[in-house]
């Protein structure tokens, strides 16, 4: 959620960056309603001080025995129109909210600026292009050939984007999962966290998944919980309405969930095999920061994710999101995509980024200063550490051989624990 106050100050430059992301936000009515708000707040405040002054005055006519029937019948017209306008406030103040809620977060000042992908920055490579002596399979072809996946089947259990992973396809997403979860603890001290998936609506509407993509989420009607789109939602949701100290920031906690997306609106897109799915596993990374080291901690963010593809030796590239392409909630995003042989293209396989006070205000999640005990809100930043369906895509098909079979590097095969796939 933006900030009213910065938005009074700078409407104009507030409207300017948003419209950035090709958001069309009528400041001006957000204003008004911002107005009336505080004018309602105000009347309110003032009655209540004129109604104790009356309530005061009948507890002294009664001491005096003097006639208080003036006072009494103030009080209750006052306690009327106090009702009146209490309820005009709870209107103004809901029409207010559901606004601020589908407002995004203005990007940062160093982000591209462009409205589409095209205009996204590569900021740097890694490695090399995998050349092949002969004719490469993709992942559905080697899948099938080794057994990895059975999307037949998956599909017969739950529909088509849930994927059945067999044999030695269920050993490698597991041992791959569990890899980089000891990998991100043991080399930059995330703290692990293993958390529910059914998130209640609150802690998607502070991440901001609600009310904007609710058509994006899988819901249970009966208990009204939603299915986590992303460990995201449950970890950062953890210090929701808490205030947490400035010398325990910044917070590091790496988590794995299953995630659920309806991918509602991806009709046409490319949904052969693992690339787009409805059910996927992911190592999350998240952070709670102070406003002056957030910046830091996203590039220090998207090192350590991209030190996974580096143990891998995956070939990928860093690339800066433009205006028009960051997501929801994002002030500045890092993609980390990675080349798949087999497919002949760019596979993104996390998104590293700082949502500044976006979420936290959302939450409500809040810090209190070491140097003179002010509270304020913390900085939430999160990105992949790793997604693992397209990781798995790029792996396979950059380590198969002219056999057929997945043969490891043995720095890889330490990481994963398994040498060879045949």
């Amino acid at each position: 959620m933006i900030s009213l106050k910065q938005l009074r100050h700078n409407p104009e430059e507030y409207g300017d960056r948003i419209s950035l992301k090709g958001n069309d936000v009528n400041i001006s009515f957000v204003l008004t309603l911002d107005e009336k708000v505080r004018s309602l707040k105000h009347q309110i405040n003032e009655i209540r001080s004129e109604r104790n002054r009356a309530s005061e005055a009948i507890g002294l006519a009664k001491q005096n025995n003097e006639d208080a029937s003036e006072a009494i019948e103030k009080t209750r017209e006052l306690g009327h129109t106090l009702k009146s306008i209490e309820f005009d406030l709870d209107d103004v103040e809901l029409q207010l909210n559901e606004i601020l809620y589908t407002i995004p977060n203005p990007p940062h000042d160093s982000v591209p600026k462009g409205q589409n992908e095209a205009s996204n920055a590569v900021i740097r490579e890694w490695g090399e292009k995998p050349e092949f002596p002969f004719s490469v399979k993709n992942h559905t072809q080697l899948g099938e050939t080794l057994h990895l996946f059975d999307f037949q089947r998956g599909a017969k259990l739950s529909g088509s984007g849930f994927p059945l992973y067999t044999n030695k396809g269920a050993q490698l997403e597991r041992q791959l999962i569990n890899a980089m979860i000891m990998h991100h603890v043991s080399k930059f001290d995330f703290m692990e966290i293993f958390p529910p998936v059914l998130m209640k609506k609150e802690s998607m509407i502070t991440t901001g998944q609600l009310p904007k993509f609710e058509e994006d989420m899988y819901h249970t009607e009966v208990d009204n919980l939603y299915l986590a789109p992303t460990a995201e939602v449950p970890v950062t949701n953890i210090h929701r309405d808490e205030i947490l100290k400035e010398s325990d920031l910044p917070i590091k906690y790496v988590a794995y969930t299953p995630c659920f997306r309806r991918e509602a609106g991806s009709y046409g897109r490319e949904t052969r095999g693992l690339l787009r799915v409805h059910q996927f596993n992911k190592v999350e990374l998240v952070k709670f920061t102070t406003p002056e080291s957030s910046y830091d901690e996203l590039e220090s963010l998207t090192n350590q994710a991209e030190s996974i593809l580096q143990i891998l030796g995956l070939h990928y590239r860093v690339v800066a999101l433009c205006t028009g392409d960051l997501s929801f909630a994002a002030a500045k995003c890092y993609d980390l995509e990675i080349w798949a042989p087999g497919e002949e293209k760019w596979l993104e396989v996390s998104s590293c980024s700082n949502f500044e006070t976006f979420q936290a205000r959302r939450g409500n999640i809040r810090y209190r200063k070491d140097s003179d005990k002010k509270i304020d809100f913390v900085h939430t930043l999160n990105g992949s550490g790793l997604a693992t369906p397209r990781l798995v895509v790029a792996l396979i098909e950059t380590y198969q051989t002219s056999s057929g079979t997945i043969q490891f590097p043995t720095s890889v095969a330490d990481f994963l624990g398994i040498e060879e796939i045949k």
